[in-house]
């Protein structure tokens, strides 16, 4: 069996990757010194899947599940084993077909760790609520029970072998010195992480890092973030964990989860790389693929102005913003993230905002030979039809073309 060391820190496949810009532009945001390293334990298959109105089938979750291993992610959760009966033999299947570390979810209480050490995951995911509301009204417990539970739990993860995961759900709302009791009871019993979550998206990001400091002072063990997006502000806490001290953070691909979902895999991910200069070890260039993948699987549209993978991320309309892009990128992009650094493509639309530039580049691409009158021609159509509130195709741009006479360029023959 392999030692707890090899199971938490699986060897990243090394991928072929397109260089990252490291150049951040002279001024007040050129430091990318917070945050040493970062480790993404991935939950779109489990708090994902909690979506309401959203349920992946067990093919759904074999083939999310592959691409994500084959990107280089750090950990899958790939369910919930005593769940059902599908659902265990769902997550065994990907323990057994994946590389990389797979993990399954418990409550304390002994039927779910069973399940879940029955499934051969590597890491064993356990959890108890420990805000005074959630142990009265959704545990019906007592704080006492809590504690004992808890250490139960985690000896006899420990007890199979498994690497350990320790969560005192609704952290952000838990008394301060009864959470830090808890950490310092699992930790004692052994666990490997401490994860941190922001159940109910009520943390700010100096808020959120202030208690990741607090946890890391009260326990050994590694520790982890899951952060809810209620406020939009799940990323940027996820972002703060790591820069306070925890070694990784948990996420979903396109942000899907409970309510307004939970960190989104693409925006952590790429805000470590381009942003703190981080190698995650991630292939990046699937992170369209993949957002792709889980949109149609999970029946939860992208929208179009979703941060990385939306299709508006990297779309200029603006006569402004196209004329300089077309000259650099840089000048109306981030710089330090481009459409191929992702796996997308850039795209300049037609509509009302759109400026001789823009319209000169798509019709030189589509094969004409435009003059600068024809050019200032072709554009003021362009711009009436989309004050309409009509969409400007390239069939539009074309038939414009031939009504203007524009002449399309010889093509050169051996």
């Amino acid at each position: 069996m392999a030692s707890d060391e090899t199971r938490c820190h699986t060897t990243t496949r090394r991928i072929r990757r397109l260089p990252r810009r490291i150049e951040f532009f002279q001024g007040t945001l050129d430091a990318t010194s917070e945050i040493d390293a970062v480790r993404v334990f991935d939950t779109t298959l489990r708090d994902g899947e909690q979506s309401p109105r959203t349920s992946f089938s067990y093919e759904d979750k074999r083939e999310i599940a592959a691409v994500l291993d084959e990107m280089g992610t750090h950990v899958i959760e790939a369910g919930f084993p005593v769940n059902s009966d599908a659902e265990f033999e769902a997550v065994r299947d990907i323990a057994s077909s994946t590389d990389t570390t797979t993990c399954g979810l418990a409550r304390v209480v002994d039927k779910d760790v069973e399940a879940a050490i029955d499934s051969g995951v590597e890491l064993i995911h356990v959890f108890a609520s420990t805000s005074d509301v959630q142990i009265e009204d959704s545990m019906h417990s007592t704080r006492e029970e809590v504690v004992e539970r808890s250490i139960r739990a985690v000896e006899r993860v420990k007890e199979s072998g498994a690497t350990c995961m320790f969560s005192p759900m609704d952290a952000t709302r838990t008394d301060e010195s009864y959470l830090i009791e808890v950490i310092e009871a699992v930790s004692d019993a052994g666990t490997d992480w401490i994860n941190i979550p922001d159940t109910c998206g009520v943390a700010t990001p100096t808020r959120f890092g202030k208690m990741v400091r607090t946890v890391c002072d009260h326990t050994d063990a590694r520790v982890d973030v899951h952060t809810h997006d209620d406020f939009g502000l799940a990323a940027a806490n996820a972002l703060a964990g790591f820069e306070a001290g925890a070694d990784q953070a948990q996420v979903s691909v396109n942000g899907i989860g409970e309510r307004a979902g939970n960190a989104a895999y693409e925006e952590v991910v790429m805000a470590a790389e381009s942003i703190y200069g981080v190698d995650t070890g991630i292939d990046t260039t699937r992170i369209t693929e993949l957002s792709r993948l889980v949109e149609d699987r999970s029946e939860m549209p992208v929208p179009a102005n979703k941060p990385v993978v939306g299709k508006n991320a990297f779309s200029h309309e603006s006569g402004i913003h196209a004329a300089g892009v077309i000259e650099n990128s840089d000048t109306f992009e981030p710089g330090v993230m481009t459409p191929e650094m992702v796996g997308a493509t850039r795209e300049f639309v037609l509509g009302k905002h759109t400026g001789t530039n823009s319209v000169r580049k798509r019709l030189e691409d589509a094969g004409y030979s435009p003059t600068d009158s024809e050019v200032r021609t072709v554009t003021r159509r362009v711009k009436d039809f989309g004050a309409e509130k009509q969409r400007v195709t390239m069939s539009e741009l074309e038939r414009f073309a031939r009504e203007v006479g524009i002449e399309r360029r010889e093509e050169v023959r051996a």
